[in-house]
């Protein structure tokens, strides 16, 4: 500053600036929309549904034998977000190995749930929900809290890790619908398939699909037979797996195959019956 400056200062000081005005109320409300629509599950799920033509994917849902894919549904911030969350929880990964069938590693929703919130809240995004409800048809809820496939993630990083032909098969009264989105893929792994195996007025259909971080598919676990292709050595694919149900009831004899199919094939005793171990992971 000069020093006519300084002077001018001393001899005329200025008269305080006038208080500012309080923020309107709404502002904290319109920040949080803002964050939400930004980065949030609930809003990156809006994105990605925006430029969606629901009722000609419903048709091709029911024309494909209750199966849809879409190769680009996730925005790229979403897709960081689980892109991240799967990085972080290869320490906590479950490996298991059945011959002939299935070798891979599975990261539960109790892990989940206490290390990477985001993809918990994307499960219970209301507008995904309500987006998946009108592409199956039905009205559709969570799975119970004590079901570790409610969501979890699937790790296939050595050579050979695969899982065979097999259905989603809901041990719940209702149906279970199968949401998978991909995560992170290295990998020469494919998703092969066969449509309309459970309708006798239609040849099976089959199909083949290698689908990228960001992408959806979703099926009625009782209808689509399908498998994932081994992988080879240095190859790295991680898919997260989201499960809804008509009907959350379970019969106790179902609930003890279920958990048994669980702990030895996916997340461990430890994970599945973490109640008769107080609770902890």
């Amino acid at each position: 500053m000069s020093l006519q400056a300084e002077q001018e200062q001393v001899v005329a000081p200025r008269a305080p600036a006038p208080a500012r005005a309080p923020a309107p109320a709404r502002a904290p409300a319109l920040a949080r929309a803002s964050r939400a629509a930004a980065g949030e599950p609930d809003g990156a799920i809006g994105r990605a549904l925006q430029p969606l033509n629901t009722a000609r994917l419903r048709d091709d849902y029911q024309s494909q034998g209750s199966f849809l894919y879409l190769a680009d549904f996730l925005p790229a911030d979403a897709t960081q977000q689980l892109i991240d969350a799967a990085n972080a929880l290869l320490p906590e990964v479950n490996r298991n190995y059945l011959p002939g069938h299935k070798a891979g590693g599975s990261v539960s929703r109790h892990t989940i749930d206490r290390l990477a919130p985001y993809i918990a809240e994307l499960y219970r995004s209301p507008q995904l929900i309500a987006w998946l409800e009108k592409i199956t048809g039905d009205r559709l809820q969570l799975s119970p809290e004590d079901d570790p496939h409610a969501y979890a993630l699937y790790y296939y990083t050595r050579a050979g890790d695969h899982i065979g032909w097999h259905y989603d098969t809901s041990y719940y009264d209702g149906r279970r619908y199968t949401v998978l989105l991909g995560v992170i893929d290295e990998s020469s792994c494919k998703l092969d398939y066969e449509l309309h195996t459970k309708d006798p007025n239609k040849a099976d259909e089959p199909g083949s699909v290698q689908y990228p971080p960001g992408a959806l598919i979703v099926f009625d676990g009782d209808k689509l037979r399908h498998r994932v292709t081994p992988s080879l050595e240095g190859e790295v694919r991680v898919s997260l797996t989201l499960e809804y149900v008509t009907n959350p009831n379970m019969r106790p004899w179902r609930r003890f195959i279920s958990n048994m199919k669980d702990a030895i094939a996916y997340f461990g005793f430890r994970q599945v019956f973490r109640k008769a171990f107080g609770g902890k992971a």
